[in-house]
């Protein structure tokens, strides 16, 4: 099953969701509600250090669980590692800049944004990711082709079945007619009855 659409820009730019989403807008930390603030101050913080926070876009209810770190793609474990690129605690005073890499609707994407470390809000927005963009769609076009290939030999592998098929019935045909002239007593004149 394809990760992503054929035409990822253009889903992109046009679908409604990552319009709104594209938009600098209000972001919530959601993880642990029914905590008191000062648990969740450190639930938040400590999930950021660990790599990933469950974030919300206010204006949509739209939420995410994120991941923070580079090789987000890899399929090891050990190669996901939260870097100051991807978590950033010392940009601002008082705030953590965070950025995910991830595919949403078929569509890669960056989700950029900071969050207050003691309101647990901030702002944040969709990015297009062109260059995960690019790898993925290579990785579609493989997916393609390796399908048409199978295609491909599951076809061929039907015709010669079929074709060995209708051999076969034509032997057996030939059998059953070679059986009924064998079968049929000969016509001689001497034997045929005066007209």
């Amino acid at each position: 099953m394809p990760r992503v659409v054929s035409n990822q820009r253009a889903k992109f730019e046009n679908d409604e969701i990552f319009r709104k989403l594209s938009r600098e807008c209000e972001v919530r930390y959601t993880g642990f509600r029914d905590r008191p603030l000062d648990e969740r101050q450190l639930r938040f913080q400590t999930e950021c250090r660990e790599g990933h926070a469950d974030l919300a876009f206010v204006a949509t209810g739209t939420n995410l669980q994120l991941q923070f770190a580079a090789n987000a793609w890899s399929d090891r474990a050990e190669d996901r590692v939260s870097t100051r690129e991807f978590v950033n605690f010392d940009r601002e005073p008082g705030k953590v800049h965070l950025k995910s890499q991830f595919i949403l609707n078929g569509v890669c994407v960056v989700w950029r944004g900071w969050i207050d470390l003691v309101r647990l809000d901030g702002i944040g927005c969709l990015e297009f990711d062109d260059e995960r963009a690019e790898a993925e769609d290579a990785l579609l076009r493989e997916q393609i082709e390796e399908y048409n290939r199978r295609l491909r030999e599951f076809e061929e592998r039907q015709r010669q079945y079929r074709q060995e098929q209708e051999r076969q019935a034509e032997s057996e045909a030939e059998v059953v007619q070679a059986l009924l002239r064998i079968a049929e007593p000969p016509s001689h004149p001497l034997t045929q009855p005066p007209p």
